[in-house]
């Protein structure tokens, strides 16, 4: 099976445990209005046609070139959007466990389907890390944020857990956005009943994706937000720890 993907980096430090080869599927189906890889929305190729197909040897023979260089690292696939193409990443997977490879995911969940998950079910199998973005904590936030409801994403991420799954969890903290400390308590209270989260990655807004859109033709809807501080993001992560915190001892309590 063939699949197709925009790149490929081969000294990824930010996308998961070590130093990874990381492939950047073509396609998704969020548009959410930070989103630094615009160029990856189209399903086959982007406006640019910089996407191409390739099968998942191909991907394989890549990882294979640099692999000495992967210091307790592995294979991550991100995007766009890898579970819009689900069959080739369950193969792309299952071929790299058949070669030892530490694999990790990084989705947003958005297709997953709560009451058909027997691909998913297989996907997991060979799954060992997953970074889920969670982009907004409230449903309707969530629809204006990115054009698509939260309702799946959560399910996937209660899924993963029940699952036993190694969760890593990021959230993009945007000023007058997710930037609300009422969002933030409510995502912590969520993620405290998630019981195989190992990370917690709180990010600030950044506008460095400004240019892709202007290349691309694309209105970039945050034009005028500003970057948010470091502080500002560890403050926020503060807020999320603390509802972590609330939620866990409102469970004991019950």
């Amino acid at each position: 099976m063939n699949g197709f993907i925009h790149s490929t980096e081969s000294f990824g430090t930010v996308d998961g445990p070590g130093i990874r080869f990381v492939v950047f599927f073509q396609g998704c189906p969020m548009r959410c209005q930070y989103c630094h890889n615009p160029d990856t929305w189209e399903f086959h190729t982007d406006t640019n046609g910089l996407g191409r197909e390739v099968s998942a040897e191909e991907i394989l023979n890549m990882y294979d070139g640099v692999k000495e260089f992967l210091k307790d690292g592995g294979l991550t696939c991100t995007g766009g959007e890898p579970m819009a193409q689900l069959g080739f990443l369950i193969e792309l997977f299952e071929k790299a466990k058949e070669r030892g490879i530490h694999t990790c995911l990084d989705t947003s969940g958005i297709t997953f389907n709560p009451e058909n998950t027997a691909a998913v079910d297989r996907l997991m199998d060979v799954t060992d890390v997953i970074m889920l973005d969670i982009k907004h904590i409230d449903d309707e936030e969530h629809k204006k944020l990115t054009g698509q409801s939260n309702k799946n994403i959560l399910a996937f991420a209660k899924y993963a857990s029940d699952k036993k799954k190694e969760l890593w969890i990021r959230h993009v903290v945007v000023p007058g956005i997710t930037q609300n400390d009422h969002w933030l308590h409510e995502l912590g209270v969520f993620i405290s009943g998630l019981k195989s989260v190992k990370a917690l990655d709180v990010l600030p807004y950044h506008d460095m994706g400004k240019v892709k859109y202007q290349n691309l033709g694309i209105d970039y809807v945050l034009k005028d937000v500003e970057p948010l501080s470091k502080a500002d993001a560890v403050k926020a992560r503060d807020v999320i720890m603390q509802g972590i915190r609330d939620g866990l001892m409102a469970e004991r309590n019950k």
